[in-house]
């Protein structure tokens, strides 16, 4: 039950992940989180390195598509400066939004990533539904209500990952 919270993969920031790995892994399609893994949960806009990141994916032919629990106004107000697809209200961990997506992509689970900051959302809605899973570090440490909520179970259950020996990265 606790491999459903293992991310297949860890990076610091989702500037760490380049399209040409991506195509070496088959990857034609990205799921993202928005809140602190694009940018600061408190942050209305796009910042120039995330709008070059979904340049950089348009370039390669890697579709992108953004996922939120977070109400239409905030990933609107982000996403359509970019031209980039989004859900709101995404309900995650659930996996119908996810696979919603794949489908609209038209693209085979093998062929998508999902990134995100959060196990208990992002990791945990994507390992459910079958995708290659990536968390991403934080923005920044601070996060609303909900969230904070969220982060103290993560840490207990990183910490367990981390005693058994299935994760080795330090936060």
């Amino acid at each position: 039950m606790l491999n459903y919270f293992l991310p297949n993969e860890h990076v610091k920031s989702v500037f760490d992940i380049q399209p040409e790995t991506l195509k070496k892994r088959g990857i034609k399609g990205i799921i993202t989180d928005l809140d602190n893994t694009l940018v600061a949960w408190d942050v209305k806009d796009a910042t120039p390195e995330v709008i070059q990141w979904f340049k950089l994916m348009k370039d390669h032919d890697i579709k992108v598509t953004i996922i939120s629990n977070n109400s239409q106004e905030r990933v609107s107000v982000f996403s359509e400066p970019l031209g980039t697809p989004f859900v709101y209200s995404a309900r995650k961990p659930l996996s119908r939004a996810f696979r919603t997506v794949a489908k609209e992509m038209e693209l085979k689970k093998d062929e998508v990533v999902v990134i995100g900051d959060q196990l208990l959302t992002d990791v945990l809605g994507g390992n459910i539904a079958g995708f290659f899973t990536v968390l991403v570090v934080p923005i920044v440490q601070t996060d609303g209500k909900i969230t904070r909520f969220n982060r103290k179970i993560e840490r207990r259950i990183l910490n367990y990952m981390r005693r058994k020996g299935k994760i080795s990265w330090e936060e």
